[in-house]
């Protein structure tokens, strides 16, 4: 059965079943905020970004805040123009409003559709252009595959307020600094400290879609003062949390 465009309206905390596709798709939430959990890693999907998951992956999708996700699958010959791992794209505002338009009403159902299937193809292959002039977002976290790493990782996920050095977490679980530093650069391909900071910001994005203004989500993700926290949200996602959480109520009022 062929996989088609679609749009699934979630509330918060839904998840989807564990599943894959013959088809890589695109996902984009028109509103909230989307996790994409695949055995590489999980994708934080906010406002403005569109998340990757190529053909054969393993995955989940879990909303935080009551989310609109749209879903676009793409054909081999366009697929292999994008990155053959999952990876998360700033959305321009072309690509926005064709995944938009892709997904509205009847849009996606070959029984009515809006947009004839040439008109489809056309809108695909400009989207598909808009990713590929777009950079990559730090917004994948890499799933650590050591059993080392997998239980610092446990930890902070749990407590990502957790201020403990590398040296202090590697006594908890019986490794030096040496090696865990080691092995964050090669399973990871970033430091420690890098890791842990896309970390807080995923929890960061999550506790904003939850209606926490910035000083509560910047103590409760581990920074000492709000203005730390503004520096390392702008660094990752390009502007303020301020700023954010107003573009994600512009965005979620202007959806069709």
């Amino acid at each position: 059965m062929e996989e088609r465009h679609r749009i699934k309206v979630w509330l918060a905390g839904e998840a989807s079943a564990v599943q894959s596709h013959a088809r890589g798709h695109l996902v984009y939430a028109a509103s909230g905020i989307l996790a994409v959990h695949t055995e590489r890693g999980t994708s934080i999907v906010p406002a403005n970004r569109v998340a990757w998951t190529p053909a054969g992956f393993t995955h989940y999708h879990r909303a935080h805040g009551d989310t609109d996700m749209r879903i676009v699958f793409l054909a081999p010959s366009l697929a292999r123009l994008i990155p053959d791992h999952p990876a998360v794209f700033l959305a321009s505002n072309l690509a926005r409003e064709v995944l938009l338009a892709l997904t509205g009403p009847r849009n996606y159902d070959d029984a009515a559709p809006y947009y004839s299937r040439s008109a489809r193809s056309r809108l695909l292959r400009v989207l598909v252009d808009e990713l590929r002039e777009a950079h990559e977002q730090p917004l994948h976290l890499p799933e650590p595959r050591d059993d080392r790493l997998q239980a610092i990782a446990r930890m902070l996920y749990e407590t990502p307020a957790d201020n403990a050095t590398l040296a202090e977490l590697g006594k908890t679980i019986g490794a030096s600094t040496r090696t865990l530093s080691r092995l964050f650069r090669n399973e990871l391909g970033m430091t420690f400290y890098e890791w842990r900071t896309q970390l807080r910001v995923y929890h960061a994005l999550v506790l904003l879609a939850d209606g926490h203004d910035t000083t509560q989500t910047a103590y409760a993700c581990g920074w000492a003062n709000p203005s730390s926290f503004i520096a390392a949200f702008t660094n990752i996602i390009g502007t303020t949390p301020g700023r954010y959480r107003t573009s994600r109520q512009s965005t979620a009022r202007a959806k069709p």
